[in-house]
């Protein structure tokens, strides 16, 4: 079977959810899924979860989220390795899905360029399905991909100032 690659994208919310979503689908047909989550340095409350059951693993290849403060150098070691690891991960074929959560970030940022996640994409074994999310996503990215949705925001709760909750935002 030859593994497609999923984006989602867009500036509305739900990008990681339906990421989980497929993981939750590949786990139930019985596949192994890895999840490396760039920028987090934590497991929100949907990744505890997944860690309870056969097959998932997960990576966190953050130091926080500096949306709210400016990056820095181990930003950009975290998102690197992170790399690193995937396009081994990406390679080895002992996953059915790799999600790469919140890429673009590290793209948006020049932690690694286009072309070296496009490498690791391309060399991955063919079978692997791959999910990537992230706002904001380079035209070469939309172009790599088999599948792109695009999440748009209409109307959000942040907007009357309601921060994430646990459960439904983290």
């Amino acid at each position: 079977m030859q593994g497609m690659i999923h984006l989602y994208t867009g500036d509305g919310k739900g990008k990681t959810t339906a990421a989980v979503g497929l993981a939750v689908r590949a786990l139930g047909a019985g596949l192994r899924v890895f999840m490396g989550q760039f920028i987090k340095d934590r497991e929100y409350h949907e990744i505890a979860l997944l860690r309870s059951l056969d097959g998932f693993t997960a990576g966190l290849f953050g130091k926080g989220c500096f949306l709210q403060r400016p990056p820095g150098p181990a930003d950009r070691q975290a998102a690197r390795e992170g790399l690193e690891i995937a396009s081994e991960i990406l390679k080895s074929g002992d996953y059915g899905l790799v999600i790469l959560d919140e890429v673009t970030f590290p793209l948006e940022y020049a932690f690694f360029t286009l072309e070296e996640l496009l490498e690791a994409l391309s060399s991955r074994e063919m079978s692997t399905e791959v999910a990537l999310t992230g706002r904001g996503a380079p035209q070469g990215l939309v172009d790599a991909a088999d599948l792109v949705t695009e999440m748009r925001e209409v109307k959000h709760y942040y907007q009357k100032g309601i921060l994430a909750r646990d459960g439904i935002e983290r």
